[in-house]
């Protein structure tokens, strides 16, 4: 039988090879730029270090692969009626407009390291802000929000 990670992280694998490939096909192809040569680089997801996001909104291959690693928590910082349409299998709900954030931030670990999301990207930034005042940096927000991820992703319960 396996765990929500398991099954979110087999279909990210599966995404982000899609994407290495389409990387590597697209590096091998001449752009309008290059003359033919080629660009004699590409970056594929999963070649960088994650935790040179850390501090940073990313986009949503970089997020997924820091969301999927072990011992990382999920952070929903929507409102409990968003959270509901459907979020990140084991992401955890916490309103970043709610008059308890603050206190609920407090309680995380400090030495954690955090994949924070919300509709647009607006609130995940505002939650990664106020948790760098309290301490956690090791945070990785997403860019554009739940609607840059793929909606097979999202779980609701």
């Amino acid at each position: 039988m396996s765990t929500p990670r398991t099954t979110i992280s087999a279909r990210i694998a599966a995404a982000l090879s899609a994407v290495a490939l389409a990387g590597t096909l697209a590096a091998c192809s001449p752009s309008s730029t290059d003359n033919g040569q080629g660009s004699g680089s590409s970056t594929t997801a999963g070649s960088a270090d994650p935790s040179q996001s850390f501090g940073k909104h990313v986009d949503a291959d970089a997020f997924l692969q820091v969301a999927t690693s072990e011992g990382v928590t999920i952070i929903d910082v929507r409102t409990p009626q968003e959270f509901a349409t459907g979020h990140l299998p084991e992401a955890v709900n916490i309103d970043v407009n709610s008059s308890d954030f603050a206190q609920a931030i407090r309680a995380l670990d400090p030495a954690g390291t955090y994949a924070i999301y919300c509709r647009s990207g607006n609130r995940s930034a505002v939650a990664q802000s106020a948790m760098a005042e309290a301490g956690i940096n090791s945070t990785v927000g997403l860019n554009g929000g739940v609607g840059a991820l793929s909606a097979d992703l999202l779980v609701t319960e």
